[in-house]
């Protein structure tokens, strides 16, 4: 089963948020109803910046964790705009 890595991105907070999932339009549905309480509760904005599919759950989730201890909004941009990133990434983590 594929699974996805996520980028959403929020105007109004002006951050990004990092997940990974294997049904992407449900986890969509709800970031767009999630509570208050949780990070993309506080916002309503929020748009898909980038997604791509890995080999595995576990592939998804290790590239997810790398992606979020770089804390950088600049990280991230360049994710999208240098696609092999995106390749290293999925090579360094599989299997």
């Amino acid at each position: 089963m594929p699974h996805w890595v996520y980028i959403l991105h929020s105007e109004k907070l002006g951050r990004f948020y990092t997940g990974e999932t294997s049904d992407f339009d449900i986890r969509m549905v709800f970031h767009d109803t999630s509570d208050s309480k949780k990070f993309t509760g506080k916002a309503r904005d929020w748009r898909l910046f980038l997604k791509f599919e890995c080999d595995s759950k576990a592939q998804a989730m290790s590239i997810e964790r790398h992606i979020k201890r770089m804390k950088s909004s600049v990280y991230i941009k360049n994710l999208k705009n240098y696609p092999e990133m995106v390749t290293r990434l999925k090579i360094k983590y599989s299997g």
